[in-house]
């Protein structure tokens, strides 16, 4: 299974509160455009202070690129993450990205309007601490992935008709940086905070998410300065195999398939205030949300998570091993964002909260049939630390039926041959997590982190002591992102 979601983020890092909603790479936009686009179109390069970097303007080499619309970013995250209780076995790892991103603005490189080119590319380093410690479901970091250097997004953005209501993307494309998103939960290290568990287990190859992606057509429509619809179109599988590993199927990102069958993904999003509101003398801003309701479908082949092609269970001796076939797969969520209070004398002082709700009726073909996230976001927790971040949330997942149902079938069929054999069933796993943003410098963040996960792996059995499940974890960590 592929990573989630990339949270992290080559952000604002040192932009305020009101501004940075979230440390993702595609961050929320500041309420300023950027290179003429609107706000809402805005993208993080566009938003970036040279203020931020701790290369500075690089000797001129930023302004002088800058001349031909060109801009060059280039972020390093750095974690370690240890779990002094619970999991499979305890201990401590590291691992890191780099992350390099290259975006040239068409009007100023050569006099098209709304013309964006983006290419980017990551360096994946260190050990995959939640396959080796902990066998968790949520996965406890959203920078987790198989060592390696890749090719990320590369794609081609125009807009279209007045105010720029419609833009179109065409290209290879991370499709996390723009569906399902929940800019609070993005504050956060759990891989489930930004690719929710849900696609990241029933689409193939786990999904186009970090660290893969997949070809496709994204189109944005603005009808109403409130409303925004987004549908794309993508390939239905990021990797050229849905054998194994898919990172390693497409190790350095730059196979582009196009085989199979083709993710088609729908999302209507309200926002308030919407673009253009204005606050007028003596009245306070309102609090800002944004609603979103969701869908995907896949129109590929998926396997029985319980049953054979002759209808037996997998777990039966007489079994032939070959799940039965289904095709096409589906799920509708939904994600909310809602400020709840800010200091009517300090703007960056304020509090929000969000949710995130997936699901799927059908339990036939899928590992995960509902995943859930929410949490709060409290901006400036301390006087003078305007651009510090505290949050607390929490993720679910329950299992499918038939996940449960195949374990209650082999179970059953153990118990004939012996009947003092253990077994489990797995339902569900709960984590939470705290975590501090702490701003250095502009260009500098640490971040403390602690996770506690409940029933880990839907309650599977530790393989290094298979007489006990693996118990309940604490996850401890620090996370570092700098931004040259």
């Amino acid at each position: 299974m592929s990573a989630a979601a990339l949270t992290v983020g080559l952000a604002l890092l040192a932009a305020p509160a009101e501004e940075a909603t979230a440390q993702r790479i595609a961050v929320p936009v500041s309420q300023q455009s950027a290179d003429g686009q609107p706000a809402d179109q805005a993208t993080f390069l566009t938003n970036l202070r040279r203020s931020n970097y701790l290369l500075g303007d690089m000797f001129g080499l930023r302004t002088f690129l800058s001349k031909y619309g060109i801009t060059l970013v280039a972020q390093e995250t750095s974690e370690v993450l240890g779990n002094p209780k619970g999991g499979t076995q305890k201990g401590a790892q590291y691992d890191g990205l780099t992350q390099v991103i290259m975006q040239l603005n068409t009007q100023r490189a050569f006099g098209l309007y709304g013309g964006l080119f983006n290419i980017s590319a990551l360096q994946i380093h260190g050990q995959n601490f939640s396959a080796d410690n902990l066998s968790t479901i949520q996965t406890s970091s959203g920078i987790e992935a198989d060592r390696g250097t890749r090719l990320w997004e590369l794609w081609y953005d125009q807009k279209f008709l007045d105010e720029d209501r419609l833009d179109i993307k065409v290209g290879q494309q991370s499709v996390d940086q723009e569906f399902m998103v929940s800019t609070n939960a993005a504050y956060f290290v759990n891989t489930m905070f930004g690719w929710p568990a849900l696609p990241s287990y029933d689409m193939p190859g786990g999904g186009p998410a970090y660290p893969l992606s997949a070809v496709g057509v994204r189109l944005r429509y603005r009808p109403v300065d409130s409303i925004n619809l987004l549908l794309g179109v993508f390939n239905g599988s990021p990797a050229s195999s849905n054998e194994g590993d898919p990172q390693r199927s497409d190790h350095n990102g730059t196979d582009f398939p196009l085989g199979g069958g083709r993710l088609i993904m729908a999302e209507l999003q309200y926002a308030y205030p919407s673009l253009g509101s204005m606050v007028y003398p003596g009245e306070s801003a309102p609090l800002s949300r944004t609603y979103k309701l969701g869908a995907w479908y896949d129109t590929e082949n998926f396997a029985d998570q319980r049953y054979d092609s002759n209808g037996l269970s997998l777990a039966n001796p007489a079994s032939n091993g070959v799940p039965a076939n289904h095709r096409g797969d589906f799920s509708l969520y939904a994600v909310a964002d809602q400020m709840l209070w800010r200091n009517k004398d300090d703007p960056n002082n304020s509090l929000s909260g969000f949710v995130r709700v997936m699901g799927t009726p059908q339990n036939d073909r899928n590992f995960i049939r509902f995943s859930a996230n929410a949490g709060f976001v409290y901006h400036e927790p301390f006087v003078n630390r305007a651009d510090d971040t505290f949050g607390v949330g929490m993720g679910y997942v329950k299992v499918g039926s038939n996940v449960s149902g195949l374990d209650r079938d082999t179970a059953s069929f153990a118990a004939i041959v012996d009947p003092g054999s253990l077994n489990i069933v797995r339902h569900t796993e709960t984590y939470v997590e705290t975590t501090y943003q702490y701003q250095l410098r502009p260009w500098w963040q640490l971040q403390p982190d602690l996770q506690y996960v409940f029933n880990p792996g839907g309650g599977i059995f530790n393989p290094n002591q298979p007489n006990r499940r693996v118990g309940n974890e604490l996850v401890l960590g620090l996370r570092t992102n700098i931004l040259f």
